[in-house]
């Protein structure tokens, strides 16, 4: 059993305060009770009252109010992985965090233009399942892929150009790394989509895309930077720099974007400032083949609140009717006339 808002159990610590509460008012009242003369004859001239059904009742509303606090909290019993059956094509991204995207010639800068690109493409899917893989000079499964699109979104918020320790871009080892991450069941219905500037040094993009055509994996990529070029900027300011002091320009290499893709059987898309160019590459995905598979969607737990608010409202009930003065009528006690 767990506990779904455990942050109202600290209103238990409100039970030794009634207690304490009841024991101050008990000495005023005896203090009230010796200004009149003696006690225990005070006390004769009130034979309704008894203090023991004083203390009951306070018992009882206790034991309620942590069963009330026990129902506030939400309890919930077990546990259950609920599948379901849904149709789409499976989509891997593979993002470029090297340094070279954090080039400013987009707003705010290339890495940050790509995410947003991203949170866009899960808003846009519905029945397609959806991975990210991050890459630079190694490439890391950042989120397999998934039905749940806003877990996708929460993690992306989180990506940075220190996610990968390694700097470079090694699209090759990225695409590699997305056709070992799809289901092993599905054939046409894949896809990955790499958002980089294109400036490959690590290995061979191309033939990796043309392995991947072959497993039946289409490949897209999207070309994030200007021809032009741009300087690096550092986190610390500045910009960087190459061991003989100039500074580095990265420029956007879509040849290299544009054959990856032909290889791949996709598409190349070269975004703007205003129009990152994902339309097209979801227009084509959502109109491959669909293939049904089963994904886990959520968790399922019994709630069990209700229980512990009826034995709360029971108790509750239980100490209206003892109330508090001394009964009148007593069993197994005959009176002599």
């Amino acid at each position: 059993m767990i506990l779904s808002q455990p942050q109202y159990l600290w209103l238990l610590m409100l039970v030794p305060l009634f207690f304490a509460v009841q024991v101050f008012v008990n000495r005023l009242r005896r203090a009230r009770l010796r200004r009149f003369g003696d006690e225990a004859l005070v006390e004769t001239l009130m034979p309704s009252y008894t203090s023991a059904k004083v203390w009951l009742r306070l018992s009882l509303f206790a034991v309620a109010f942590c069963f009330f606090v026990l129902a506030l909290a939400r309890p919930q019993r077990g546990v259950r992985l609920k599948e379901q059956q849904v149709s789409g094509a499976e989509v891997i991204i593979a993002l470029d965090v090297s340094n070279s995207m954090l080039a400013e010639d987009y707003s705010p800068n290339r890495l940050e233009r790509a995410k947003l690109a991203i949170s866009q493409v899960t808003e846009k899917l519905r029945d397609d399942r959806i991975g990210l893989i991050i890459f630079a000079g190694e490439s890391y499964v950042q989120i397999p892929l998934t039905s749940d699109y806003i877990s996708a979104r929460m993690f992306l918020n989180s990506i940075s150009n220190r996610s990968v320790p390694v700097q470079g871009t090694a699209i090759a080892s990225a695409i590699e790394m997305a056709a070992r991450s799809f289901s092993e069941n599905t054939d046409k219905s894949r896809a990955v989509i790499i958002i980089t500037d294109g400036e490959n040094h690590e290995d061979d993009p191309v033939a990796a895309a043309q392995m991947a055509a072959q497993m039946g994996i289409r490949v897209f990529t999207i070309g994030v930077g200007s021809k032009e070029g741009t300087f690096i900027p550092q986190p610390e300011g500045g910009y960087i720099v190459d061991a003989e002091g100039n500074n580095v320009v990265t420029r956007l290499d879509d040849e290299t974007l544009q054959q990856i893709a032909a290889e791949g059987d996709g598409l190349y898309v070269q975004s703007t400032n205003k129009e990152f160019g994902l339309a097209p590459i979801i227009e084509e995905i959502q109109n491959m083949e669909d293939k049904v598979t089963t994904t886990v969607t959520y968790e399922e737990y019994e709630e069990l609140y209700m229980y512990f608010l009826g034995v709360a409202l029971l108790f509750l009930v239980v100490e209206m009717l003892v109330g508090d003065r001394r009964s009148k009528v007593h069993l197994f006690r005959r009176e002599d006339k």
